[in-house]
Formats: structure tokens, C-alpha cells, sequence
């Protein structure tokens, strides 16, 4: 069995939705942070084997964003190529599903990551409009074409505005983070002073070269864009504390402050054999030693699904949770990491030092494009754990359905 190590990773500025990528579409950014992943690790494109990418809001007109980027790019075009879902998740699923195939020798170089566009979300009409378009495209003649609209009324033809609900319990996921919030007592202040930790430390890993290590200029017009556009500099716990709970008015702790934004960006990870790496005389080698998926009812906590699966790959990994040196914890609501936190303590597991935790901001500071922030996070803790010669490292991301992701790095000598 061969180990898949992460060999390099680049991703593009995330940028808040509606602002400066609002022109740029999936395949686009995707194709930025492979391009440049490709380049920046001296890798010829000829000596990949495939490519797994992640999705979430896909657009009609890709029904395979992983092959889009293939003939984009022009690689060649025998590079296998295929798509994985997995809500928040996916770029997690992309990586560890190349990391298997290399594993089993069916690979030794795979491109894996994901992307978002949430400035382009695919807008979708009411059902009984749909079929009636539907009609009309086939019909043969005008009269067969006006007929196709018969029965649709006035009230058909909005659009159906997209909306992050689970489709089981009809809530947002706000909503499920007040939940989380209420059930593990986290109160409001609380998640405030771990959203002005994240813009901070991200402010610092900015400024400081590492973060701006990982990203890769989008090109716009005159300029080229460069920077996350999330990061608030003069935040404070005072002007935290004074913006208006967004899901329950009357009694919630979850505002705009505290939760990940709206997101447009791209994230892409080279995975190489661990022969294969050595062979070419790359050093600082971060191996994937384990992973785990787990899943809890959307209904009762809907995003503390890491809670369960940061142990179970502890366990495939051999190790405790005292033997890691460092976690990337996504953060879609300062709630659901600090209820993480809880719950793991609770079970047992062990209590988290949350001065290894997200060393350089998270999601809150960052941004959270769906499809990329699994290879966002995993790329992001190779990086720091090569800087401070640590052995081993947790990328966990929670996701819609209850479902959550863990992966555990080795830096390995």
C-alpha cells in the first residue's frame, strides 16, 4: 500500500459573493488554482493520472466540473476526471478518495479540490413552469408552444430563490447552529470573542506571508486580484456585540459576525505517491495517515458530525487526541466549533488546546466557498505543520445532512 502525500496546494482569493468574481463562473476559478497548482509544484501535466473535484451549487451547464477543467486547461486528455458532493465536505471527499487510489496503486499523482461560486448560484423556477419550458422546447409548432403554457399561472413564473435548508427538517443552517448554541450552552460572547480571534489571526497570517503563500492571483480586467476580501482588521468584541441575531430576533447569539460569509473561490491540492515524491527529491512530505466520515440527524445537531469523526480517525490512526499538534477546524458558525469542542470533551475523547486550533483564522475570517474549503483547510495545515516541524495535524469540516469529515496528516522524516 503506498501513502498519498499532500505535495502542494494553491487556491484562489476567497471573495465575498456579489463583489469582485461576480463575473467569474466555477470552471473559471477552478481552472486558476489547478493551473497554478501545476506550476507552482514543478509538475508536468502529462504525468497526472486524474483529477477529483468538488461542487456544490453546480451549475446546468457542468455536469462534470473535475473533466471541464481537464479540457479547459488543455491537459491531456486521457486524465481521468470525476465530480464528488458532499455539501461543506466535498473538497474533503475529493482528497481522500484520490488518496485511496493511490493507495492502492490505481494512481500516483491526482490533482484534488473544489469550488464555488455562490455570486452564480442556479436559479430554478416552480415545477409546474419548468415542465411547461420544458413542453415548449419540444414542441413543433407556435400553436403546440403557447399551448405548452396552459395552466401555468401568474404565481409560476418567479423564481424559486435558493435557500441553505436542510430538505428534512425544513431549517437554515442558522437556524441549527442556534440550536447547537442553546444545547451546549455556548453563549453569544463567547462565539463573538472566537470571531474576532479568527480575524485576527488571519490579519497576522496575511501579514506575515503565510497565508499569501497559498493563494494565487484571479485576474480581472485591469488588475489582479490578490487578497481574501473577508478579514476584518478593526473588528471588535464591541462592534461584534452590537449587530442583531439573524435567525431568532428575539433570543439568538448567531449574527452575521459570528458565521462564516457567503463565498466565491477555488482551492486545488497536488497528491502525490509516497515513492513517487521521494523519487523526485520533494522534501517536507505531509501523508494522509487516516480518515473518517460520520453522520448525525439533521434534526437534533445538525453540524457536530466532526465531533464523532475526529475520533473514529484518530483511532485508524493510532493516536490520541493529545498527539496532535495542530487542527484546521472549519468554521461555519463560531457555535458549531465551540459545540465541537464541548462535545468531544463530554464523550471523553479529550479536550482540545484551542491555541493549536486554527493558528491563522478559519472560515468566520477567511470565507467559506462550499466546495473548497476541504482542500483549503488540508493545505493549510500541511503548510503550517511543515513550518513548525510538527508530526501530526486534523483537518475536520462539518456539513449539510449531519455529515462531517476528519483527516489526519503526518509529517513525515
Amino acid at each position: 500500500m503506498q501513502r498519498a502525500v499532500i505535495a502542494g496546494g494553491y487556491r484562489t482569493p476567497f471573495v465575498k459573493a456579489g463583489t469582485e468574481l461576480a463575473d467569474a463562473d466555477v470552471l473559471e476559478l477552478a481552472t486558476v488554482a489547478t493551473a497554478e497548482t501545476l506550476a507552482r509544484t514543478e509538475t508536468k501535466a502529462s504525468s497526472v493520472d486524474e483529477i477529483v473535484y468538488g461542487n456544490v451549487s453546480r451549475p446546468v451547464a457542468y455536469h462534470n466540473i473535475a473533466r471541464e477543467i481537464v479540457l479547459a486547461l488543455d491537459l491531456p486528455t486521457s486524465i481521468y476526471a470525476s465530480s464528488v458532493g458532499m455539501a461543506c465536505a466535498s473538497a474533503c471527499v475529493a482528497i481522500t478518495t484520490a488518496a485511496d487510489r493511490i493507495a492502492v496503486g490505481n494512481a500516483s499523482a491526482s490533482l484534488a479540490g473544489g469550488v464555488e461560486s455562490l455570486s452564480n448560484v442556479p436559479i430554478t423556477y416552480a415545477p409546474k413552469l419548468a415542465r411547461a419550458l420544458v413542453r415548449a422546447s419540444q414542441a413543433k409548432t407556435l400553436p403546440q408552444r403557447v399551448t405548452s403554457f396552459a395552466g401555468v399561472s401568474l404565481a409560476d413564473l418567479s423564481p424559486v430563490a435558493p435557500g441553505i435548508k436542510e430538505t428534512s427538517t425544513g431549517l437554515t443552517m442558522g437556524e441549527s447552529a442556534e440550536r447547537m448554541a442553546a444545547i451546549n450552552e455556548i453563549p453569544r460572547a463567547e462565539q463573538d470573542r472566537w470571531a474576532l480571534r479568527s480575524h485576527q489571526r488571519a490579519a497576522a497570517g496575511w501579514d506575515d506571508g503565510r497565508l499569501a503563500s497559498e493563494v494565487v492571483p484571479v485576474r480581472r480586467r485591469d488588475r489582479a486580484l490578490k487578497d481574501d476580501t473577508h478579514i476584518r482588521r478593526d473588528s471588535t468584541l464591541e462592534r461584534l456585540a452590537t449587530l442583531r441575531p439573524v435567525f431568532d430576533k428575539s433570543h439568538g447569539t448567531i449574527t452575521a459576525g459570528n458565521s462564516s460569509p457567503l463565498t466565491d473561490g477555488a482551492a486545488t491540492v497536488l497528491l502525490l505517491s509516497e515513492d513517487r515524491a521521494r523519487s523526485e527529491g520533494r522534501r517536507e512530505l505531509v501523508a494522509v495517515r487516516s480518515y473518517a466520515y460520520a453522520a448525525v440527524d439533521p434534526a437534533d445537531q445538525l453540524l457536530i458530525a466532526p465531533a464523532y469523526a475526529i475520533p473514529i480517525a484518530l483511532r485508524r490512526a493510532g493516536l490520541a487526541l493529545s498527539d496532535i499538534d495542530l487542527f484546521e477546524i472549519h468554521e461555519a458558525f463560531a457555535a458549531q466549533v465551540l459545540s465541537t469542542f464541548r462535545v468531544l470533551e463530554q464523550n471523553g475523547v479529550g479536550a482540545i488546546d484551542q491555541d493549536r486550533v486554527n493558528v491563522m483564522g478559519g472560515s468566520i475570517a477567511l470565507g467559506h466557498p462550499f466546495g473548497a474549503t476541504g482542500a483549503r483547510v488540508v493545505t493549510t495545515l500541511a503548510n503550517e505543520m511543515r513550518r513548525r516541524n510538527v508530526q501530526f495535524g486534523i483537518a475536520s469540516v462539518c456539513a449539510a445532512g449531519g455529515n462531517g469529515a476528519a483527516i489526519v496528516l503526518e509529517l513525515l522524516h
